[in-house]
């Protein structure tokens, strides 16, 4: 008989560390109004959100990855030369090679581990986050950086009204490392490409080689998409719940992809929240970041200046492709360390 090939990993995996890079410019929605003629009270009605930060020039996809996996390693304690992967997910990174993650990786100092990207759009984290899960749980990495970084100002029409008031700039990041038990709970994910037209770009790149004075930006069917995250991601969430064997007066905070206050508002009403569970409205002031939003949430609750909350989170992705993807996770500890 043939030899049996070695399973045994740790028992499960756990968030060890959160992380965040947000720019230092700050953008108004007084900003925004005029390329799109509309309004502050606009914006905030459809949208929820305030402002949003847009980066500037040295502040790439890569450098603020950098800057948000640097802060994740040092809350969770977690030297560099000890991460074995990273997982980079980003939909606004611009060069088709080379890829973001040995960028990252060699940025934060884990100048040997594994990198790559991870495309999973709005759905990204969540998705990169399932991944780290499974290696450190197989034992193929016992610590694996996982960050979310956008510059979605690269992609949006300025005067596009579908899209433009909805996006900011902003990386966030987690370190996975072993636990005794799960601490991240099972992933309840799936995709449906016939609706992949409703978010996405009207043109490849290509078109801006061949359209003189052309870019390739994102299109969004606002309507459809909200519907669509109304009727099928809240199912999809409460289904994360259950296969993480709770109940949802179990959770400490929902943290969603934060793609809009309306959407995410209804959502937590659709799952029955009570008023003990923190939602995270990061996107009042963050806007929509894409695969940047969950961490970048997740760090607002925990080191935003209010009253963390301990124990587990729930969260949501979701996005173009249609992408998503849910599970139930454990929140890293608050700690004091070097930012």
């Amino acid at each position: 008989m043939p030899a049996e090939l070695s399973t045994r990993g740790p028992a499960g995996a756990r968030i060890l560390g959160v992380g965040a890079y947000r720019p230092a410019r700050v953008v108004p929605n007084s900003a925004i109004c005029e390329p799109i003629q509309s309004s502050d009270e606009w914006i905030q009605r459809r949208s929820g959100i305030v402002s949003r930060r847009f980066a500037g020039p040295d502040e790439t996809v890569i450098e603020m990855g950098v800057a948000a996996g640097r802060q994740a390693l040092d809350r969770g304690g977690v030297p560099a030369e000890e991460v074995d992967t990273v997982l980079v997910a980003s939909m606004s990174y611009l060069y088709q090679s080379p890829p973001a993650g040995p960028q990252v990786a060699h940025g934060v100092g884990a100048t040997r581990a594994a990198a790559l990207d991870v495309g999973a759009a709005c759905a990204g984290f969540c998705h990169a986050l399932a991944v780290a899960d499974s290696l450190v749980r197989a034992a193929t990495a016992r610590h694996v950086l996982v960050v979310g970084t956008e510059r979605m100002s690269d992609i949006i029409d300025p005067t596009d009204r579908s899209t433009a008031f909805l996006f900011g700039d902003a990386a966030g990041a987690v370190v996975v490392g072993p636990a005794e038990r799960p601490g991240i709970g099972p992933t309840v994910w799936g995709s449906d490409g016939a609706k992949s037209g409703l978010i996405g770009h009207q043109d490849s790149w290509l078109a801006a080689r061949e359209k003189p004075d052309y870019w390739p930006t994102m299109r969004m069917a606002g309507r459809e998409v909200f519907r669509w995250a109304i009727e099928e991601v809240a199912e999809l969430a409460g289904q994360a719940v259950a296969e993480a064997g709770i109940q949802v007066a179990d959770l400490a905070a929902f943290i969603p992809h934060q793609a809009n206050l309306r959407i995410i508002d209804r959502l937590a009403a659709e799952l029955g929240l009570p008023e003990s569970v923190v939602v995270a409205r990061d996107v009042a002031t963050a806007g929509n970041t894409s695969a940047a939003s969950i961490p970048l949430a997740m760090d607002t609750l925990l080191y935003g200046g209010g009253e963390a909350p301990a124990g587990t989170a729930l969260i949501v992705g979701f996005g173009s492709g249609l992408s998503y993807s849910a599970m139930v996770v454990d929140l890293p500890p608050v700690v004091s360390a070097p930012d």
